[in-house]
């Protein structure tokens, strides 16, 4: 029978782990010279030195055929989304009126996003164009010319344009104004030539009289056919999407309403089950009262 190996001590042990870390007699680390280990080094790098420049090779052939003006694709565009300001987690407007830290982060929000539709800024930034007609501007044989976009003044939005420091948009006295924006969509034409505006109701027709009578600025929630198409940021630089404030005058307090905007244009679909955030977008509001 052969004989059962010695036990090796804890110094044997710690005694050859040194040596394969380090031998000095074969100059060699963790097994390997220092040649060894160059040439591994160096194998290595020039492996993953081809593989990142291949991925480059191949980020720089594809970036070639995409125009960083136009999107290469965008035929399911044929109906913009729509979108509420104040931007909020599940589209649901909850305050109470007699406690303003409730709807201080709404006022702010509207504040911030109605600063570049200064009737000073719009003035100073953008043309006044033509309304009741597209605004439509060649290149005239120079690819990607500036465009000039027209001006929408915060003024028109009334009550809801926010335009005193102190301004609260309603929300204090429990008449709260919600802004409704449609999606940039490049070279998009609404309407056919068909004046385009923005109508809002109750989702459900039984809940209407609770939601009462809503008021649209502009007037009948309009959107001038002036402010398209859009031709991408890069070229329309300047350029401010109409939007649309609709005000809860007469709202029912405590009672959660179901809201709908859906943008009104001739030859747009807008009941499409299957997107629904095309043409229209729905939201919650609550008005509290102590």
């Amino acid at each position: 029978m052969a004989r059962d190996k010695e036990k090796r001590s804890c110094g044997q042990v710690l005694a050859e782990w040194r040596a394969f870390l380090w031998d000095p007699r074969s100059r060699q680390f963790l097994g390997r010279t220092g040649t060894s280990w160059g040439l591994i080094l160096l194998f290595y790098l020039v492996f993953y030195g081809f593989l990142a420049g291949l991925f480059a090779l191949t980020m720089w052939v594809m970036l070639q055929s995409v125009d960083p003006h136009v999107p290469k694709y965008q035929d399911r565009l044929a109906t913009p989304g729509m979108m509420i300001r104040p931007r909020t987690e599940g589209l649901d407007v909850t305050f109470n009126v007699s406690q303003s830290q409730t709807w201080r982060h709404y006022v702010h929000a509207l504040h911030q996003f109605l600063e570049p539709y200064n009737d000073s800024v719009q003035s100073a930034r953008n043309a006044a164009c033509v309304p009741g007609r597209y605004n439509e501007q060649p290149d005239d044989s120079v690819p990607n010319y500036p465009k000039r976009a027209c001006r929408f003044n915060r003024s028109v939005l009334g009550p809801c344009a926010g335009t005193a420091p102190d301004d609260d948009y309603g929300y204090g006295a429990g008449q709260p104004c919600v802004l409704i924006k449609v999606n940039r969509v490049i070279n998009f034409f609404p309407g056919r030539n068909k004046s385009i505006n923005i109508i809002c109701a109750a989702k459900r027709e039984e809940d209407a009289a609770l939601l009462g009578p809503l008021q649209l600025f502009p007037p009948n929630g309009t959107i001038d056919l002036m402010y398209f198409p859009y031709y991408g940021k890069r070229v329309h630089v300047n350029y401010t999407q109409p939007v649309v404030a609709v005000q809860f005058a007469n709202a029912t307090a405590n009672v959660e309403h179901h809201v709908e905007c859906r943008l009104n244009a001739d030859g747009l679909r807008t009941d499409d089950e299957r997107d629904k955030f095309a043409g229209r977008v729905a939201f919650r509001l609550r008005i509290n009262r102590d």
